[in-house]
């Protein structure tokens, strides 16, 4: 896997969940949205099953969080956080492609992802499209947009 990407371990699951976690804080939501987020953006060990919940260690620090998970015939991009003081330093690009190649390696052929609002430009600049609104799975009444990225392996 490039970049130092690698399945997470059970020991890791604390620091990524805490990742997580700042990371969602750092678009500045209050501490009630973020205890409503806390349960959705824990990682737990059945998430690693299939090493589909990975890190991305620079410098021996945990940097970086990506998970994707089937649904069905699709897939989801579940988490892709990155550390705040490492935002915009190519971490969430490599996390990224390591979502599109699992998913493509696979056999999947579109990775949905209902990204924060904060989030979704970013997506859109990996080359995802926009695919309508999704429910938040934590706030009640909120609307996340949703994304999709039609994966081309070898392209």
């Amino acid at each position: 896997m490039a970049g130092g990407i690698r399945p997470l371990t059970e020991q890791e699951l604390e620091e990524a969940s805490a990742l997580c976690l700042r990371s969602k804080a750092h678009w500045g939501y209050d501490a009630a949205f973020m205890t409503a987020c806390r349960d959705e953006l824990t990682l737990r060990a059945a998430d690693l099953e299939g090493g589909l919940a990975v890190g991305l260690r620079e410098n021996g620090a945990l940097v970086g969080v990506a998970q994707v998970t089937e649904v069905g015939e699709s897939w989801e991009l579940e988490k892709l956080f990155v550390d705040p003081p490492a935002i915009g330093s190519g971490i969430g690009r490599q996390l990224f492609a390591w979502a599109v190649e699992a998913v493509g390696t696979r056999g999947g052929q579109i990775l949905t992802i209902a990204a924060d609002p904060q989030a979704a430009e970013f997506y859109r600049r990996m080359g995802a499209v926009d695919s309508g609104h999704v429910a938040s799975a934590s706030i009640p009444g909120r609307r996340l947009p949703r994304l999709r990225y039609r994966i081309v392996l070898g392209g």
